[in-house]
């Protein structure tokens, strides 16, 4: 694929914020056309990184003679989390701006760093979503590849994810020190693979690894807080304590996941299931957190027979989405739907399938076509009357 420049979705914003996302997501690329005269200080520049470590107040020096109101971005900003005092005071006393970009908020939260005290927005930067690409988008691509802008853009994908996943190894896991036992982390990371899209058995998942139960709860806040992962967790309703469900696990990306359990043919129809309804949650996430569409939060639904893999809220109103693999519906991938439909608040219900036609069930379940439900991401879910989860 040609390389080329999409505009993404993320609107710049107009007061200091941090920028996070998984490496290779286009922070940098992203910052520096938007903020072109910026003064940039990038703390993998080995050099100027070893001088702030020793003496983080050398940054009052560099930005003192900036006029107010100026930008400075600071990238790899986790690195060293101390600066942040610094930029809390040339905030207040010098009137300066700041964009922080950084691919972890762990030795952030982990130095006591309160994110700024909320004097700083916190935004996120995502694997490209289908409105960034527009025609270009293709959905099988991206289930065996994923979309991670320097994927986008490789001739090797396949051989740049394997790269992809040494490099997050070595660089965001080693040489940051987030573990001890690093052949450890990436034996579980391959187990973890296994385990996109679905509710994650702690135990199996210790015993597969070879390490213990309390290690893997670590391990799990590792990969949120690198932002390669997210757990989107169980609607509980007024469920009692011992009917609560457990989280699902979602990796970010669908290339990434793939890699780290090397796995990059063409998917199987297995595996191609999971794919689709992570690249789908993924991307109603990412879609929320662009500002496309409003919602409250994200939850999957199970009744331990049944499930719905989404459901959106919005005050006291929810749309129930499940999202099918196969271009031909069947009764079955309807039950989900229709038990859901006498829980108090829901106010629409989509099935997301691979076929072609757009229609409304007798029940009232839309069906959709994903190139289409992709779209419509961007236009705030409008099909019928109803317009939860709609555009601001």
């Amino acid at each position: 694929m040609v390389s080329r420049q999409y505009d993404r979705a993320l609107a710049k914003p107009s007061s200091s914020f941090f920028l996070l996302g998984m490496r290779g997501t286009g922070k940098s690329s992203w910052v520096k056309r938007n903020f072109p005269k910026a003064c940039l200080v990038n703390l993998l520049d080995e050099g100027l990184y070893q001088e702030l470590l020793v003496n983080p107040s050398l940054l009052r020096k560099m930005i003192a003679r900036l006029r107010r109101g100026s930008w400075v971005v600071i990238d790899e900003v986790q690195r060293i989390p101390p600066l942040l005092n610094e930029v809390h005071r040339a905030i207040e006393d010098l009137g300066l701006k700041f964009a922080l970009l950084g691919s972890s908020a762990r030795k952030l939260r982990r130095t006591g760093v309160n994110l700024l005290g909320g004097r700083a927005l916190v935004k996120y930067m995502y694997p490209f979503i289908p409105v960034e690409m527009g025609d270009e988008y293709e959905i099988s691509r991206t289930l065996q590849y994923g979309s991670l802008p320097l994927i986008v853009a490789s001739r090797n994908p396949a051989e740049q994810l394997r790269g992809y996943v040494q490099s997050y190894l070595r660089e965001e896991i080693q040489v940051e020190a987030l573990v001890r036992n690093l052949p450890g982390f990436a034996r579980f990371l391959q187990v973890a693979a296994l385990f996109h899209g679905q509710v994650m058995n702690v135990d199996g998942v210790a015993r597969d690894a070879g390490v213990a139960r309390t290690t893997v709860q670590g391990y799990l806040e590792i990969i949120e807080d690198t932002l390669l992962a997210f757990r989107l967790p169980a609607f509980e309703g007024r469920l009692r304590v011992k009917e609560k469900r457990h989280p699902k696990l979602y990796w970010i990306d669908p290339g990434v996941v793939r890699a780290a359990k090397n796995q990059l043919a063409v998917p199987a129809a297995e595996e191609r299931g999971h794919l689709l309804e992570g690249l789908i949650v993924q991307t109603v996430r990412a879609a929320r957190d662009y500002g496309l569409i409003r919602f409250d939060d994200l939850y999957y639904w199970s009744t331990g027979e049944v499930e719905v893999d989404l459901l959106l809220s919005r005050g006291d109103s929810y749309t129930a989405i499940e999202i099918k693999s196969t271009g031909r519906l069947r009764p079955e991938h309807l039950r989900g739907l229709n038990a859901i439909k006498d829980l108090r608040g829901v106010k629409r219900r989509i099935l997301v399938y691979e076929g072609e036609r757009q229609f409304v069930e007798d029940g009232g379940i839309e069906v959709i076509p994903v190139k289409e439900f992709l779209r419509m991401l961007s236009r705030g879910l409008r099909y019928s009357d109803e317009k939860i989860g709609e555009a601001p």
